[in-house]
């Protein structure tokens, strides 16, 4: 999933694991929406995609788009970046994330901290190496 023009994000995505989805509180339709990445060059769409989440880029910067050009995605708008994502709990999600930039999927948390924002966690090396970021609804 392209997250900004930061690398080491990229580099330090991969493996949470999957599980079960429910949506029907308040707080399951407030992770629906349009969500802004860090640094506001990307913004994805994220919606009920059967009985999992799902989110595709809606809006990117040129720098992003010229970024997962360099990894082999030339059409960064209208990407699927989150998928297969199932709620574990209330406010929490596992599932895959497409990274733009290195061409790859990964496994993700998302974490709903509040109607406003979610924290998308990976991992690499068997959960050894770990990065976040807050992306903000917009």
């Amino acid at each position: 999933m392209y997250l900004g023009t930061s690398r080491v994000w990229l580099l330090a995505l991969a493996a949470l694991g999957q599980t079960g989805f429910a949506a029907s509180t308040a707080r399951a339709e407030s992770i629906h929406g349009t969500w802004e990445n860090p640094t506001g060059d990307v913004r994805v769409v994220t919606q009920p995609c059967g009985t999992e989440l799902c989110g595709k880029v809606s809006w990117a910067s040129d720098l992003a788009k010229k970024d997962a050009a360099a990894g082999g995605t030339p059409q960064l708008v209208g990407t699927s970046l989150l998928r297969n994502y199932r709620e574990t709990k209330p406010g929490h999600w596992k599932g895959n994330v497409f990274v733009p930039d290195l061409g790859d999927t990964y496994y993700s948390t998302i974490k709903q901290l509040d109607a406003n924002r979610i924290k998308i966690s990976g991992c690499i090396l068997g959960g050894l190496l770990c990065k976040s970021q807050i992306w903000r609804k917009i």
